[in-house]
Parts: structure tokens; C-alpha cells; sequence
């Protein structure tokens, strides 16, 4: 069973990673709604798998990862993000996240995205 976290700073977003993701292999631990809040949420509850939005107030998702991965190099982290900007998707992979899954998504698509970052 892998820790989830999911930051986001829509509620609809949180709301449909929640509902989405699969809860056999998935237990949500934490949500945040801003890259601030997410690091101190990911201190606490040292989730596996992480859902990233990429544009929030306080501390962007960018920010965000670079400063999760330096506390936990090992942490999976899924981008989902409606930049759809090649050069920003790049940038959140080689700052060390996962993989990159673009809004608006389906479930299907949020669930195979997550088995794959589980799999690399």
C-alpha cells in the first residue's frame, strides 16, 4: 500500500484525484493546496506517491519539487498540470518527478498514469 499526497489548489482537482485514484494500492495521507503547505504536509506524513499540480499561490509546483525530492530522492511524484508547455513538463521531470499527466484527464487516465510511475 503506497502513501498518496495529493497538492493541488483546486478543490474540484483534489476532489477527482481522490475519487479517481484506486484504493487497493493507494492510501490518501495528506492534501495540500500550495507547494508550502505541501512540504510541511510531506514532513509529517512521508507519503510514496505524490500528485503535483504545477501553478499555485505560495510556492509553485516547480519549487515545490525540487525541495520534496531533496528531502526524499526516492519519492514518486506525478505532475498533473493543464500546461501543457513542453518546456515546464521537462523542467518538473528533471528537477525529479515521474511523470507528467495534463488536465483535463480521466480516471483511467490518472489510474494508469500512477501504475506506471509505480512500475519505473
Amino acid at each position: 500500500m503506497y502513501k498518496l499526497m495529493i497538492v493541488d489548489d483546486s478543490n474540484i482537482i483534489r476532489n477527482r484525484i481522490q475519487r479517481a485514484y484506486d484504493g487497493q494500492h493507494f492510501m490518501l495521507v495528506a492534501t495540500a493546496m500550495n507547494g508550502a503547505d505541501a512540504v510541511d504536509k510531506f514532513k509529517v506524513h512521508r507519503p510514496d506517491v505524490i500528485t503535483m499540480d504545477l501553478t499555485m499561490p505560495n510556492m509553485d509546483g516547480l519549487e515545490c519539487i525540487k525541495k520534496i525530492v531533496a528531502l526524499d530522492p526516492d519519492v514518486r511524484i506525478l505532475v498533473v498540470s493543464a500546461l501543457s508547455d513542453k518546456s515546464t513538463g521537462i523542467k518538473a521531470l528533471s528537477l525529479g518527478a515521474g511523470g507528467f499527466l495534463c488536465k483535463p484527464f480521466s480516471e483511467e487516465d490518472l489510474v494508469d498514469a500512477l501504475d506506471e510511475l509505480m512500475r519505473d
